[in-house]
């Protein structure tokens, strides 16, 4: 839980996954308004989206995190529940959203979809960047093995 939640907080843009059911997953640039105790990943998005149409035909999706500066990176798959609850979506709501959501929080196309993640692998540093890089550019002129740092699976 700790991973996840650290990761999608420092990274806040995802790439969301959905698909028609097959492969590939058709993916866009999304961003994280919160993660629960319990995990669920937080998004706004509008109700005529395909992203949307998509969910509620196949709820399993693929969030994928990338934040470089920090060398972190994390792959959920999990299920996604779109809402239009008032609560939720002025409990998510935030002013950047008025950019898509002309309307406000009152917008008849906003809505709230919820990830909720079931299995993901996490890759991490150990050390920072700069010791990163260096590690690389020893390994890459001496011919020795790269040292992996630290990945593992996540479930919540």
């Amino acid at each position: 839980m700790e991973k996840i939640s650290r990761i999608a907080k420092d990274t806040r843009i995802c790439l969301f996954g959905t698909s028609e059911g097959h492969t590939p997953l058709e993916f866009r640039p999304m961003s994280v308004q919160h993660v629960d105790a319990a995990g669920n990943l937080w998004f706004l998005s509008a109700r005529s989206s395909t992203l949307n149409r998509q969910v509620s035909r196949h709820p399993f999706v693929q969030l994928l995190f990338a934040n470089p500066a920090a060398s972190e990176y994390l792959s959920l798959q999990g299920r996604a529940f779109v809402s239009d609850s008032q609560p939720l979506r002025e409990k998510y709501w935030n002013p950047l959203a008025q950019a898509w959501f002309k309307q406000g929080v009152n917008d008849p196309e906003l809505t709230v979809v919820r990830v909720q993640p079931e299995q993901g692998h996490y890759w991490d540093s150990d050390d920072g960047k700069t010791v990163t890089f260096l590690k690389i550019a020893v390994a890459a002129l001496t011919g020795t093995d790269l040292p992996t740092g630290i990945s593992g699976e996540v479930r919540p």
